[in-house]
């Protein structure tokens, strides 16, 4: 694979937001679902995803910034192999031996032996067969990652439900969310994939939690908007409030007005550190529409003062 910076368009020095932001665009533009007539991008995706798994691995990233492994993973050829230079600790070829930059020559046989624990790669009397003996070769290819997009309720993404997933082999998964899901967190399956010359490749699975029609995420808080009547909102009352968990009971206060906010602790989003978040209840009071017993009672009723004085009318 090329370099994975060029890949997902970031700088070397691109923050894990940047690289984040980046990837979203791409797998956005180029996910199989939207592009179904279109192979390549499926492989473009896959790509993009690697490059994308690679960079926010710290350590894989700071191997690879280093020069120690390519943009695929693999180790690159130590101590120079495939330079082509002979500089200074390069290697320079003199029949069986090799020099190490001007000092004792010896056995190449030797000294790998030395290194790496096996003679396999030495024959004969010392010498090499064929190159470096397979030395510095890239280890063979695991098979392409295969995406796969789930689509979560949002119910059972608060409170992290299992859901099952079907392979393209008709094999179903049942899969544990993480704490702190959300729309395009990813989760790797190993070896789901397709298969290569080094094995499978993996299953990268998108989430995409589902908007709810009286539900509104707000971090790892719920917000919910809940209609009371005119007496529960002046008498007070234990009304029943809907939660992704079920039904619980909440007391609404006396002389409660619309826009009156009542927290139910723990009924929101599992937080990555194991607590969870809140369902916050908004209280609107619902009129009747036409009833004459209340209208009546209106009209022979004034309420004293302005509520709309602190706002200067």
């Amino acid at each position: 694979m090329a370099d994975p910076y060029a890949t997902l368009g970031v700088a070397r020095g691109a923050s894990e937001a940047d690289i984040k932001k980046a990837y979203r665009k791409l797998a956005k533009e180029l996910h199989p679902d939207r592009n179904k007539d279109n192979p390549k991008a499926s492989e473009k995706f896959s790509t993009v995803t690697q490059a994308y798994d690679l960079l926010t691995d710290k350590d894989k990233r700071a191997r690879f910034d280093r020069g120690e492994i390519d943009g695929d993973g693999n180790p690159t050829a130590p101590f120079g192999f495939g330079s082509g230079g002979s500089g200074q600790g390069g290697f320079r070829p003199g029949g069986s031996q090799f020099d190490f930059g001007g000092g004792d020559s010896g056995d190449i046989g030797d000294i790998f032996e030395g290194l790496f624990g096996g003679g396999g790669a030495r024959r004969g009397g010392g010498g090499f067969s064929g190159g470096f003996g397979g030395f510095g070769r890239k280890p063979a290819a695991k098979g392409a990652n295969v995406a796969y997009r789930l689509a979560v309720s949002f119910e059972d993404a608060a409170k992290l439900a299992p859901q099952r997933i079907t392979l393209r082999d008709g094999k179903t998964i049942d899969l544990k969310l993480p704490a702190g899901v959300e729309s395009g967190t990813q989760m790797r399956l190993g070896g789901k994939g397709e298969e290569g010359p080094g094995g499978f490749g993996d299953a990268i699975v998108t989430i995409e939690v589902q908007p709810h029609r009286f539900y509104e995420r707000s971090g790892d808080d719920i917000r919910l908007e809940l209609p009371v009547t005119l007496n529960e909102a002046v008498l007070g009352a234990q009304v029943r409030v809907p939660t992704p968990d079920g039904p619980v009971m909440l007391k609404v206060p006396k002389g409660a007005n619309s826009g009156k906010v009542l927290r139910l602790k723990g009924r929101g989003f599992h937080k990555k550190g194991g607590e969870r978040g809140d369902l916050l209840v908004t209280l609107m009071v619902e009129l009747p529409a036409d009833d004459a017993a209340l209208t009546a009672f209106v009209q022979g009723w004034q309420q004293q003062g302005n509520p709309r004085a602190r706002m200067g009318v």
